[in-house]
């Protein structure tokens, strides 16, 4: 699989808006499983009584910047995903749906576990033993690639290292801030949740390349049928002096045409996004004429 100019970069972009979408509203889901369970608290939360939830265990706990963040998140990952599918050209990266769903349901029960354990005063030690198990079985069983390995382990290291600078600002005067209730190892957030943050990979970036697969899939389709006024030789009968290659100028005199330069044929611009080139790049053109035979 390879990039290919503006066409992609559309498409990926129509993609990362759906995990934009997506991504923040499971976010509410992963957050709040840890909130009823004393792990994290934001210090004004927005609550909403949902689905038979009471006041204190409300089914959508959150705060106004939680949305934004794991949009930024997603919208991060998934690219870093893509792109290095492309550099690195591994074939495992066309998740089914199953998988996809499996990589988040399995990424909330690790969410929700921690919480559990947490508020059932398992050690720190024996949490962050589980959590990295969990993580480590689930990326290889729904991932396994180089590119994912990356992303993951980028993310292990740079989700905490955000909520680290978050915590710090939530305690010298940021008053939509939150705090953890064990600063755990690091003084502002237990180490069992850069297990959690690992596997946020895999959930959010299979989930990227499930819809870079199917937007992509309808381009590939277009290339397989051939252009309908060109046939895919890419080239027409010269407009200007009908295939020709020359034309009757005043007084009689035969002059090669200045279209087509005498050749009688010039580029076919019915198929221009085929092959993503810029239309109105004259000297690219130009170069592509001029290795077509005569």
């Amino acid at each position: 699989m390879q990039l290919h100019g503006w066409n992609r970069y559309s498409k990926i972009r129509k993609s990362r808006g759906v995990s934009r979408f997506l991504w923040p509203l499971a976010a509410h889901c992963w957050v709040h499983s840890l909130m009823p369970f004393g792990v994290l608290e934001y210090n004004h939360p927005i609550k909403k009584v949902l689905w038979g939830s009471s006041e204190k265990f409300a089914a959508l706990t959150t705060a106004w910047w939680v949305p934004e963040l794991f949009a930024l998140a997603a919208f991060l990952i998934g690219w870093l995903y893509i792109l290095l599918d492309n550099i690195l050209l591994e074939e495992k990266t066309r998740p089914l749906l199953k998988d996809v769903l499996i990589g988040i349901s399995l990424f909330t029960f690790q969410y929700w576990l921690s919480g559990i354990m947490f508020y059932s005063e398992v050690s720190r030690a024996y949490i962050l033993a589980l959590m990295s198990l969990v993580a480590t079985i689930g990326f290889f069983a729904l991932d396994g690639t180089m590119a994912g390995f990356l992303t993951s382990s980028a993310t292990a290291i740079g989700g905490p290292a955000i909520e680290v600078v978050l915590l710090w600002l939530s305690s010298h005067g940021w008053d939509s801030g939150y705090h953890y209730n064990d600063t755990g190892e690091t003084g502002y957030l237990p180490l069992w949740a850069c297990a959690v943050y690992f596997l946020g990979g895999p959930a959010n970036g299979n989930l990227a390349r499930f819809f870079w697969n199917l937007l992509t899939e309808e381009q590939v389709a277009k290339k397989a049928e051939p252009c309908p006024v060109c046939n895919d030789t890419r080239r027409v009968l010269c407009p200007n002096c009908d295939g020709v290659g020359a034309y009757e100028a005043m007084g009689g005199t035969t002059v090669n045409c200045t279209s087509c330069n005498g050749r009688g044929f010039v580029i076919c611009r019915a198929c221009f996004d085929q092959y993503d080139e810029d239309p109105y790049d004259i000297a690219a053109i130009r170069e592509v004429v001029s290795k077509m035979p005569d």
